[in-house]
């Protein structure tokens, strides 16, 4: 593997970043999370006409670019820095890669290319009141009813759920348990039967709905019984994207502090010059440079579809949670007074730290699954 992106890859990133800075200021990203939807329409169709976003790692022959799982990192980790509110990670990294691991190639013709041009906004349900994220967790039966099935109970915590033109839903056949009768089945967002909530929730900058399926018809989006392995590796590259995304944004709030630490003066000299200031922010550069080292490894993996990437995306998840958090801590406590008030980013940048941690499985559970990978 190489261990330098390519010029392509730098020249993407410029590209992104200089995009998401222009759409995404501070102050776009509290009027955002004021409203119901939690993102600017316009900015999503520029995001997918002027950039390709939707559809960078979605393969040509369903209407996308066909680059890999390191460019997506890349594209994630910009968003991360500014905290982009868009139905992004639910669209792209949930939902286009469960229909692209689980879907036959006629449901990813019919579904993809609505995906990858940004006409649909997508999202994956897949954990409950349990707020489980392992496959006993998933209690919701699928029925079968002629060609479809009947899909009853509730889903919490769905990324953009109350917006999203189409949900891929996981559930098991009936008299299933544990990862057998696992499947993924695709709803409508107006279906009927579909009842959406949307969640009052720490972090408003990544929205959040409960669905409550009564009666719900419902297409099995390939194998409607044998859907675990595909719904695994799901999660896995999930929790790469978002490690991808978390190392964003504890760049940023590392360069935040930083920046503070030369200019804000206390006895008479920047606070950047107290030893304990110093250790601070050196002990987050090195959490953020081996996160980033994690995260871009399983970017990679998950690029190759290498034997490697369950371990490694369970890695780079549970080490950029606590990364994240730390550095967005960290960042609140050298800012001092001012980094607690309202007025103030960090506090965005935290709480959208502490919600990340917990999305996909904190890092306790991440370390748990790893042990288990690697026959510990």
């Amino acid at each position: 593997m190489n261990f330098a992106f390519s010029e392509e890859q730098d020249q993407l990133r410029d590209a992104v970043r200089k995009f998401m800075e222009t759409k995404s200021p501070s102050t776009e990203v509290r009027r955002l999370m004021e409203t119901t939807e939690g993102y600017d329409e316009a900015v999503w169709k520029q995001m997918a006409q002027e950039l390709g976003l939707q559809s960078l790692h979605i393969p040509e022959a369903y209407g996308g670019q066909g680059f890999t799982f390191v460019e997506l990192g890349i594209v994630l980790e910009e968003m991360g820095r500014v905290l982009l509110c868009a139905p992004y990670f639910s669209t792209v990294a949930l939902a286009a890669n469960a229909i692209m691991n689980a879907g036959t190639d006629e449901q990813k013709g019919a579904l993809l290319p609505g995906i990858a041009s940004g006409e649909t906004v997508a999202t994956m349900a897949f954990t409950e009141d349990n707020g489980r994220w392992d496959a006993s967790g998933i209690t919701m039966e699928a029925r079968p009813d002629g060609d479809a099935y009947v899909l009853d109970g509730s889903k919490m915590f769905v990324l953009d759920g109350h917006t999203a033109d189409l949900v891929v839903v996981a559930a098991r056949q009936p008299g299933t348990s544990g990862e057998e009768g696992i499947g993924f089945f695709t709803v409508e967002g107006d279906a009927d039967g579909l009842s959406r909530t949307a969640l009052s929730t720490m972090d408003q900058t990544r929205k959040q709905a409960r669905l409550e399926l009564s009666g719900v018809r419902a297409q099995a989006l390939g194998d409607p019984g044998s859907g675990w392995a595909a719904l695994s590796k799901t999660l896995d590259q999930a929790a790469v994207c978002l490690a991808n995304e978390m190392i964003g944004g504890a760049q940023k709030v590392l360069e935040m502090s930083v920046e503070y630490a030369k200019v804000r003066v206390q006895f008479g000299r920047p606070i950047g010059s107290f030893q304990a200031i110093k250790h601070k922010c050196a002990d987050m550069l090195l959490e953020v440079e081996s996160g980033k080292s994690a995260a871009y490894y399983a970017s990679w993996a998950a690029a190759e579809d290498n034997e490697e990437l369950p371990v490694v995306a369970s890695l780079a998840k549970a080490y950029c949670s606590d990364a994240y958090f730390h550095a967005a801590a960290e960042n609140i406590q050298i800012h001092g007074g001012i980094g607690f008030t309202w007025e103030h980013d960090a506090h965005l940048y935290f709480k959208r730290a502490k919600s990340s941690e917990i999305l996909l499985g904190d890092a306790t559970y991440h370390r748990e699954l790893l042990a288990q990978r690697i026959g510990i």
